[in-house]
């Protein structure tokens, strides 16, 4: 059963989430013309008093910018103030996922960007583990990341998760936890939502930008820490068989944190997995912001 969060953020204010609703003529509900935003907080583990939000302005930023790939002007500034204030007005007593989304509001046919109203909305609800922790299962996904030469892969549009939501369908009613998607030039792309590193040889290796990636906040995350930690790093298209050969493979983003990887298809993949648990216990750390060198990576609000 999900928990909301009491208090939503709709039409221009703060309203009781359960009279939060939307047309069913609503343009966005259509067309997935809208894009929306993800992030994690947890009270602080030191002071019940005051909440902790994971890297509050780059979220905020990222969703500014989607904004702009529905001809809309949202600023970050204007995210971050309404996120603090939405936080402050449900007062969360537990871990909780929070997700922004703005969309065309209007109640128009025609599929289309211009001379339609937008709007905004964030709402929330408790989250623990959205993966288990402790390794999950994947397929190779028969469908394919979409290409950004026809559609705004550098936005996170609600549109593109078609493809996620058929993907993850797939592979658990075959048997397995999750999904990992194949770009148009049949490489190693990304998880229904999640990014995705293996480790050979000592050396994390993740896709780049170039193979039609989303461009995650964790994951950004994680190449700085390991890079900072002495762990080489390197961005380069990544052949499927070679997921079945890795030293270790995880799943990266807010929902999923570090998701380990056990098994890909038939092959199982090794238990041992050091780096894995390196990096998952250093973002575990700064996150309930017990690592002074990464504080201006977590925001505070008091309650």
């Amino acid at each position: 059963m999900l928990n909301f969060l009491p208090i939503a953020y709709f039409e221009n204010e703060f309203i009781a989430f359960d009279n939060a609703k939307i047309s069913i003529a609503t343009h966005a509900l259509h067309y997935g013309t809208a894009a929306f935003g993800g992030m994690r907080g947890i009270p602080n583990p030191q002071n019940s008093k005051e909440i902790l939000l994971f890297r509050l302005d780059r979220h905020c930023q990222r969703l500014s910018q989607s904004a702009k790939f529905l001809n809309h002007d949202l600023p970050a500034a204007k995210i971050q103030q309404i996120i603090i204030d939405f936080v402050k007005k449900n007062k969360p007593s537990a871990s909780f996922y929070i997700r922004p989304l703005v969309y065309t509001s209007g109640l128009g046919i025609a599929p289309r960007l211009h001379k339609i109203e937008k709007d905004f909305f964030v709402y929330g609800l408790e989250m623990g583990d959205y993966m288990s922790p402790d390794g999950i299962s994947c397929r190779i996904s028969s469908w394919y990341r979409q290409e950004d030469r026809s559609f705004p892969l550098r936005g996170k549009i609600s549109a593109a998760y078609i493809t996620s939501a058929l993907a993850k369908t797939e592979a658990v009613e075959s048997g397995f936890d999750e999904a990992i998607l194949m770009n148009s030039q049949g490489k190693v792309c990304e998880g229904t939502g999640m990014n995705l590193f293996i480790v050979r040889n000592g050396q994390l290796i993740t896709p780049g930008f170039d193979q039609d990636i989303l461009e995650g906040i964790t994951r950004d995350s994680i190449l700085t820490l390991a890079k900072n930690l002495g762990i080489p790093t390197l961005e380069r298209p990544i052949d499927k068989t070679e997921l079945f050969i890795a030293d270790e493979v995880f799943l990266s983003g807010t929902a999923a944190k570090i998701t380990p990887v056990k098994k890909i298809e038939t092959f199982h993949l090794s238990e041992q997995r050091p780096i894995t648990e390196k990096l998952r216990d250093k973002l575990l750390a700064i996150t309930e912001n017990k690592d002074p060198e990464y504080q201006d990576w977590v925001y505070s609000i008091s309650l």
